[in-house]
């Protein structure tokens, strides 16, 4: 007899569906059958022989163990097959999962966008058909924070050419409200030129102390030099990095020097010094650099001579 390949097959079951609650049952016994075969075959390799072949050692299949699951399309109950030795560990859903990795997935992503637990139950139901309790979310997001810390404290490459350390602004959930909150970070260029997060912090408030902690941390995990550091203007931050780093040259954000050089300028004056400090901060080489800076304090150091001395 002639098979049929899997594209007309579908198309045989497409034609048999008349309703969205068909599609999504359908759906549910597609994964179904998918886990199943595939814990099947998990087993085949565990054991060394498929089903009804010629068995090989002492251990040999012990029927099967029935279980839901939840999943994106809803859940229901699979089979999971049973040796008799019990050393079988499957991989695709191991032994107590109860949820397809691809929901908790979802669950980590919706609660990263500042959703209350509550309300993430609440999107679960209604997107996918499936229940699942504010305390099932809690243990998902939970579960994420060992995974968090693991990288928070990963060690470190020895020696990182730059090492930028600057904060940026982001809207979490506390105390049941959305606030902005201040996430410093440190973003390192490693030795292959490629850009590398070295680690996050959450401060109240930022000071030389604060940095000098950064700092010390990526000491003790692994980082022995670096060799430069860009940073903003904050008061003590030298020092700070100086105490950990000695031979580190620090440089101060382009933004930053930019700012606190153009504050000493009137309106009128705005965008011809503006521009004429592009040139030195745009300039291809050092050479170039120094000479438009010669240029630029010949114009302008008559009226705002602290601006080239920053430079």
């Amino acid at each position: 007899m002639k098979k049929t390949n899997i594209t007309d097959q579908i198309e045989a079951l497409l034609e048999q569906l008349d309703s969205q609650e068909d599609i999504a049952k359908a759906t549910q016994l597609l994964h179904k059958r998918f886990f199943e075969k595939s814990l099947n075959a998990e087993l085949d390799e565990h054991l060394g022989y498929q089903k009804n072949g010629i068995r090989k050692g002492s251990n040999s299949r012990n029927g099967v163990t029935s279980k839901t699951v939840y999943t994106e399309e809803g859940k229901f109950s699979i089979d999971t097959p049973r040796d008799r030795e019990g050393t079988f560990e499957p991989e695709i859903i191991k032994k107590r999962q109860t949820r397809v990795p691809t929901l908790d997935s979802k669950i980590i992503y919706l609660y990263s966008q500042g959703m209350s637990t509550r309300e993430i139950t609440e999107t679960v139901s209604d997107l996918y058909g499936t229940e699942v309790s504010p305390t099932l979310v809690s243990r998902v997001t939970d579960a994420l924070l060992d995974d968090v810390l693991e990288w928070q404290s990963r060690p470190l490459d020895d020696v990182y050419p730059i090492v930028y350390l600057d904060c940026i602004v982001v809207k979490i959930r506390q105390d049941k409200r959305v606030i902005n909150k201040a996430i410093y970070l440190a973003l390192g260029i490693n030795m292959q030129g490629q850009k590398e997060l070295l680690g996050l912090w959450i401060s109240e408030n930022e000071g030389a102390k604060f940095w000098l902690g950064v700092l010390t941390e990526l000491q003790n995990r692994g980082v022995k030099d670096i060799l430069i550091t860009c940073v903003d203007g904050l008061t003590g931050f030298p020092d700070a990095i100086n105490a950990v780093y000695p031979k580190t040259k620090i440089q101060l954000c382009l933004v930053h020097m930019v700012r606190n050089s153009m504050k000493y300028v009137p309106y009128k004056d705005y965008k011809a010094v503006a521009r004429d400090l592009k040139k030195i901060y745009q300039s291809a080489t050092e050479d170039e650099a120094l000479q438009e800076l010669e240029n630029f304090a010949n114009t302008y150091d008559d009226k705002y001579p602290q601006i080239s001395r920053s430079w």
